[in-house]
């Protein structure tokens, strides 16, 4: 049945996006600076990477999938640097700048654009997505209509967590910006947080050649 498969790939993509890391902190470090809408619109890049990775999966594009794992080292190490540079720039940011910034944002297509892109760079989810398809049955079941209803699952859960967690980041947004301390504080935090993480990234693909 249709809501079988679409239940399934709701806990899948929430299972996914649940567990905190970069994309998480630029969600929220998003709607805090530039609201509900853009913050949102972040998350769903990162949804529709999730879903871009399970069609690629389910659908047996072998061939797209090896080249993806094959480049995963390199695809990591830009990621891994790039949140470094979002890290660093968070940091070094003053509040006095954060409305200029603001102002001069790509706006939501960006931020989409952008957590789409990074969430691409990790494409090891592959892997991950062959072994849930295989347990769950969808590659057995040669049936087109079932794998498109548990992507789409995936794609929904997903999307409810970003959903969630850039409002729960918006209810907050006032008392952050209510002073240049607290927003200074935040762009620290957050920026450090990001910082980590890509520096993390980064050793782990180092690691491979050690």
């Amino acid at each position: 049945m249709s809501w079988e498969w679409i239940s399934k790939g709701i806990l899948l993509g929430l299972s996914i996006a649940a567990p905190v890391g970069p994309i998480s902190i630029l969600c929220i470090r998003t709607t805090i600076t530039r609201g509900f809408r853009t913050g949102l619109y972040s998350g769903l890049g990162a949804a529709t990477a999730d879903a871009v990775f399970g069609i690629l999966a389910g659908l047996g594009l072998t061939a797209l999938t090896a080249a993806l794992v094959n480049y995963n080292i390199i695809l990591q190490v830009v990621g891994g640097l790039f949140i470094c540079c979002l890290g660093i720039r968070s940091l070094l940011r003053v509040p006095a700048m954060e409305a200029a910034h603001s102002t001069a944002s790509p706006g939501v297509l960006g931020s989409y654009a952008m957590t789409f892109l990074l969430t691409l760079s990790n494409p090891m989810t592959i892997i991950f997505f062959l072994g849930v398809f295989g347990a769950t049955g969808v590659l057995l079941s040669h049936k087109l209509t079932d794998m498109v209803f548990l992507v789409t699952g995936v794609f929904l859960g997903s999307a409810l967590w970003w959903v969630l967690l850039s409002g729960a980041a918006a209810l907050l947004r006032n008392k952050v910006l209510e002073g240049p301390f607290k927003l200074s504080l935040f762009n620290k935090m957050s920026g450090g947080v990001l910082f980590v993480f890509g520096v993390v990234t980064l050793v782990k693909s180092a690691a491979v050649f050690l």
